[in-house]
């Protein structure tokens, strides 16, 4: 457990030494713990967080990819009140597949461009 952990951050930190977000075209931040998906907007020149959303607040009855949908969902909605349309994917060093991989093409599939 605690190397998978350790390979997880040294992925997280390849990656976030190559993209980076600001007003105009922010981060799309995904972290995934075993329960629940957290998504938020990031601008990394001020470090402010533009717009978050996650599933704690959406019925759990549904499955986990679904909830990963609702979740970009959600974080549309306040991205259009913020006037976005271009974003950069940071998948956290998780690996793209199941729930991260279904917030990613639920992104895809609406206006915003990666």
């Amino acid at each position: 457990m605690f190397k998978k952990e350790l390979n997880r951050i040294r992925r997280k930190n390849k990656v976030r030494a190559k993209i980076s977000g600001n007003a105009n075209r922010p981060r799309l931040s995904i972290f995934r713990s075993n329960t629940n998906i957290y998504a938020q907007l990031v601008d990394d020149e001020t470090g402010k967080t533009l717009c978050a959303s996650s599933d704690l607040k959406i019925d759990k009855k549904i499955k986990k990819i679904e909830l990963a949908e609702k979740v970009w969902e959600d974080i549309a909605k306040k991205a259009i009140w913020l006037k976005i349309k271009d974003i950069v994917f940071d998948r956290w060093g998780f690996r793209y597949h199941w729930r991260v991989k279904a917030l990613a093409n639920s992104a895809r599939k609406t206006w915003l461009k990666f």
